[in-house]
Parts: structure tokens; C-alpha cells; sequence
């Protein structure tokens, strides 16, 4: 269903792009004096308006409340992508995008993924059949993997985990990547899209210290999440994400994969079941009133949505810490 759609919706790119040529200002090709952007998700529409500033426009094309991997567009969405001077995306994570970018704005899109420099993390991103192993390692499904685990190559191509805003040192570098294809972009607002990225640079900067002295001394080294999206965060600061689902956030998991995390929340004395805003909590909150647990949001800040729309990535970062803080009882 999602690719027949995807496939008419490339068919009306080229009426939308028709449509909105003759609107003017009204298309994202630079009104007013500012330099029209279009952004694929919040964490990267976060760094579009942080470091643009008063010299871009800034569009997302994941409204707020929808769950960004499963992304749809619309045929005026497709024709503000072609009509675009700059469309920020990362390469893998919503197809639908890359379809559009690809046959509508080539020279106007800019993948973030290079720069973030993914990895296959060891996060299970398929969907496997109860009882079939994952990957060439013959680990079943689901079985927790240390938190410094690197699937082998083999698995690269389709186990690239695309979270890298959850980690600070990852989001540092698409930071200074945008930073510096806006400067190439619109070279007559580059002392100020330098400055205001100094700013952000900074504040990302903070964060990445206090995740590290925050998780440094933690009684508990794994935590349980409903979505795989924070092996990266896991890694950097050496901690053991253990998920429900894989890399589709509303995917069902198996009632093997079920009695495997429960197994383990009781095991290693886990406290809290994490889960996210954008999906259901439904299977978290079961499986924490099986082994009499917790349960408490920590935000893969894939977006926001009407109970969130006051947060920015910093203030979300900072509160997934304190949660952490108090599921993992650290110091």
C-alpha cells in the first residue's frame, strides 16, 4: 500500500511542480528576502531554524504528531520539494522523501546521513517470523547485545541505524554539515548563520557533557525501550538498550520476544519500561504490569505533538536524561 502510494504520488510531482511555479513567494524557492528551506523531520527542522535564524523560511514535511518513518507525502508537499532551493533529509529513513528528491530536486537536496557517519549499531531493524534468527550471527531476534556491539558488514546494508540525533556527538556533525551547505547556499547571510551555529554547537556541546557525567555512575546499565532508536545514545555512554519492537516503532513483537524482555527486566532488576509519545504504549504498559514495573516516556524526539509543542530537541535531551537517571538510579 505505502509503495503504490508513494508511486502516485510521484506521478502528481509533476502537476504539483506545474501548479506551484506560477505561485511566486507562495513556492519554497526564496520569498520575502529569505532563503526557503524544507526539512524532513524535527531533529533536522530544529537545526534549519536554530541556525537559519531571521534569513530562512523554514517548512517540515512531518507535521506534528505523526510518526516520521511512516511518512507520506502530498502531492503540494512533493511540489515544495521541487520548487525548493534547499531540502535537508537523511538518506534511508523516510523513502517517500528520497523518491521526491531524487526525481524533483536533486540539486537541492542535502542527505544528512554522510555526516552523521551511521553504523549498524546491532538494533534489530527487521521484522522477523516468531522463532527465525536475525542476522548472520545466528542470535535469535531480540536477544540483547552489549551496548558496544557492531553488526558485521554483511548486515550494513539494510542495519544502518538512522537515530543519530539521539546521540550529541553525531548531531554535532550534521550541526556544522547543514552549517556549512546553508553558507555555501546563501554566502550573503554566512556570518550569521556561522554565528547563531557557534550557539547551537555549544549548547549541543553541553549536552554531550552532561550525558557523560549524568550516566557515568549508574547502578543499572540496561534500559528497556519500546523502539530500538537509542543504540547510539546506549554506545556513547555505555549503557545496553534492550527493545520491545525494532526499527518500526508500531511494529507487534512476537510473544517470544515478549517473555525474552520480561525475562530480562526481571533478571537484571530493570525498574522502567520506557515508551514514546508518537505510538501507542499499550505493549509497554502489559508487559510492566506482568513483572510489576514502571513505565515512563523517553522521547526518541522523532517530533512533536500538541502535548510537546513547547519542547525543543535540547529541553527533550535533557529530560530523557533525568529518566534515565532515575529508571538506572545513578549517582
Amino acid at each position: 500500500m505505502r509503495s503504490s502510494t508513494r508511486a502516485v504520488v510521484a506521478g502528481l510531482a509533476a502537476l504539483a511542480v506545474v501548479t506551484l511555479a506560477g505561485c511566486g513567494d507562495d513556492a519554497a524557492g526564496g520569498s520575502g528576502g529569505k532563503l526557503d528551506v524544507v526539512t524532513s523531520f524535527y531533529p533536522l527542522e530544529f537545526i534549519a531554524r536554530s541556525v537559519g535564524g531571521d534569513a530562512v523560511n523554514v517548512t517540515t514535511l512531518t507535521a506534528p504528531g505523526v510518526e516520521p518513518h511512516d511518512l507520506e507525502l502530498t502531492p503540494k508537499q512533493v511540489g515544495t520539494i521541487a520548487g525548493a532551493k534547499l531540502v535537508v533529509y537523511e538518506g534511508g529513513l523516510q523513502p517517500a522523501v528520497d523518491e521526491a528528491v531524487a526525481q524533483n530536486a536533486k540539486s537541492a537536496g542535502f542527505d544528512v546521513a554522510p555526516a552523521a557517519k551511521l553504523e549498524a549499531t546491532g538494533a534489530d531493524f527487521e521484522e522477523h517470523p516468531e522463532g527465525e534468527a536475525a542476522g548472520p550471527t545466528g542470535t535469535p531476534t531480540g536477544t540483547v547485545k552489549p551496548a558496544s556491539y557492531v553488526a558485521p558488514a554483511s548486515r550494513v546494508s539494510d542495519g544502518l541505524d538512522p537515530h543519530f540525533w539521539l546521540d550529541p556527538v553525531r548531531y554535532e556533525a550534521v550541526v556544522q554539515a547543514v552549517t556549512d551547505k546553508l553558507v555555501a547556499t546563501d554566502p550573503d547571510h554566512a556570518d550569521g548563520y556561522k554565528q547563531r551555529a557557534a550557539t547551537l554547537l555549544g549548547e549541543v556541546g553541553k549536552l554531550d557533557t552532561e550525558y557523560k557525567t549524568g550516566l557515568a555512575d549508574c547502578k543499572l546499565k540496561t534500559f528497556v525501550t519500546s523502539h530500538e532508536a537509542f543504540a547510539y545514545m546506549a554506545k556513547r555512554y555505555g549503557l545496553t538498550m534492550v527493545g520491545i519492537a525494532g526499527f518500526s516503532p508500531d511494529a507487534e513483537p512476537t510473544p517470544t520476544r515478549i517473555k525474552e524482555v520480561q525475562e530480562i527486566v526481571q533478571k537484571q532488576q530493570v525498574t522502567t519500561i520506557f515508551y514514546e509519545e508518537l505510538v501507542s504504549p499499550k505493549v509497554a504498559e502489559s508487559i510492566a504490569r506482568d513483572v510489576h514495573v514502571k513505565t515512563a516516556v523517553l522521547s526518541p524526539i522523532e517530533g512533536l505533538s500538541d502535548a510537546n509543542s513547547q519542547e525543543t530537541y535540547l529541553s527533550l535531551m535533557r529530560e530523557n536524561l533525568q529518566e534515565l537517571r532515575k529508571a538506572n538510579s545513578c549517582a
